[in-house]
């Protein structure tokens, strides 16, 4: 009676898991110049200053959680930055488990570059990144092995000394869904460009949302951070912001890649 019994259970599990989906599913109707610089090596990117839900692909019209977008419009930005990337793979290639434990190799952020306008080279961006204890011990941690199993959620605080605002400090939550994983990252003290605050604590957020789907698995996200007119009037931020997320995707992309193809 066991046998039968726990197969009907297997058979009960496997039928309740949501059946993978496809780019167009997620983002019906989408241009093809947008889809095809979503599957493109640097993926699809996108600022604006019209902070709303409408201009966006991950706008009402996709398959993409409101709520996700709702929870970067609730600081009240003073611009986005929408991006999308598909690593392209065969069916089940990635798993979230791969984006999990990509997501924990925080140090390999460490010297990743991005090219200076200003200085017309390539330069490192985060010139030094840690895993700290807490939000209020400073204490360097290092970052945890891999895993087999990814928790329903977790909270990891971080240091970062960037090239152009010294050492910053974020929060990055992380909540396990149905179909994928969430990942919030924001700021937990303000941001300051020669010890003037730029950006005050809580107001830079990113949300990273990761879903394997039939063609790979697809790294969605969505940046926005409110600063002050005269913050605005003297440094280029939706820019500023756009470099770092290009270069916190394109780290965990490789480190994707790298774990499911090994």
């Amino acid at each position: 009676m066991r046998r039968p019994l726990f197969f009907l259970c297997f058979f009960l599990t496997l039928s309740s898991l949501p059946a993978q989906r496809s780019f167009n599913d997620i983002f019906p109707g989408v241009p093809p110049a947008i889809r095809e610089a979503a599957f493109s090596e640097e993926g699809y990117y996108r600022s604006t200053k019209t902070v709303q839900r409408s201009v966006l692909v991950g706008s009402d019209q996709s398959a993409i959680d409101p709520q996700l977008i709702e929870s970067i419009l609730s600081i009240q930005p003073g611009f986005l930055v929408e991006s999308i990337l598909v690593i392209p793979g065969k069916t089940d290639e990635f798993s979230l488990l791969d984006a999990y434990n990509a997501l924990g190799k925080i140090r390999g952020l460490k010297g990743r570059l991005y090219r200076s306008h200003t200085r017309k080279e390539y330069v490192p961006l985060f010139e030094d990144v840690t895993r700290i204890e807490s939000e209020k011990k400073n204490n360097p941690i290092p970052d945890p092995a891999p895993v087999s199993r990814i928790p329903p959620s977790e909270t990891i605080y971080m240091r970062v000394k960037d090239v152009n605002f010294g050492n910053t400090h974020y929060r990055g939550d992380m909540t396990l869904a149905p179909r994928g994983l969430y990942y919030t990252l924001y700021n937990n003290k303000n941001i300051t460009y020669f010890f003037i605050p730029v950006i005050k604590e809580g107001k830079l957020k990113v949300q990273l949302y990761f879903e394997p789907i039939i063609e790979g698995i697809m790294i969605y996200a969505l940046a926005g951070a409110e600063v002050s007119d005269l913050v605005a009037s003297r440094v280029d931020m939706p820019s500023a912001i756009r470099k770092r997320l290009a270069v916190i995707i394109s780290w965990v992309a490789e480190g994707i890649s790298d774990t499911g193809k090994s």
